[in-house]
């Protein structure tokens, strides 16, 4: 079993992928929710290229990986700690995630993660961004923020950075 993304891999994952993440951010940003189509679908493109691509017992621990994330979230959604869409989201993100690069995928989720968060709040009082977003829940939610930004934008930095090793 590999223990970091290879170049092949995010190659294969990157196209598929990263329409969808684009996707789950736009929604969140404007409705503060992230489509269960999108959930599946990004679930679904792992389930079917990661069996053509990968070895199957690294595609089990994979798929393996999805549920106990899907768990863990249920978990803390319950909680009210983090919204349904957003734990649904991490668990089909978590099989595009090489378990030995799983602490680094945490660091860049994190700076990522403030990262949207002050690029959000900044953009917010820009007054021409706010009138052509005007319709965006995200603006007025106060103390929450759309978290699919911070999920899908690691994924797809991720996957970028694996094929951007291929060059």
């Amino acid at each position: 079993m590999s223990l970091a993304l290879t170049p092949a891999e995010a190659l294969w994952f990157l196209p598929f992928a990263l329409p969808i993440c684009i996707w789950v951010a736009l929604s969140d940003l404007r409705s503060m929710r992230i489509p269960n189509i999108a959930v599946l679908a990004l679930a679904g493109g792992f389930a079917v290229i990661g069996l053509i691509i990968m070895p199957f017992d690294a595609y089990l621990w994979r798929l393996a990986v999805l549920l106990i994330v899907l768990a863990i979230g249920f978990v803390i959604t319950s909680l009210g700690l983090v919204g349904a869409g957003d734990a649904k989201f991490a668990a089909a993100m978590a099989p595009f995630v090489v378990p030995g690069d799983g602490l680094f995928f945490l660091l860049l989720f994190s700076f990522v993660l403030i990262a949207s968060w002050i690029t959000h709040r900044l953009a917010g009082r820009v007054p021409v961004l706010r009138r052509a977003t005007a319709d965006w829940a995200s603006w007025e939610q106060g103390k929450l923020f759309p978290m699919g930004v911070a999920l899908a934008g690691a994924l797809a930095i991720y996957l970028i950075m694996g094929a951007a090793a291929a060059l």
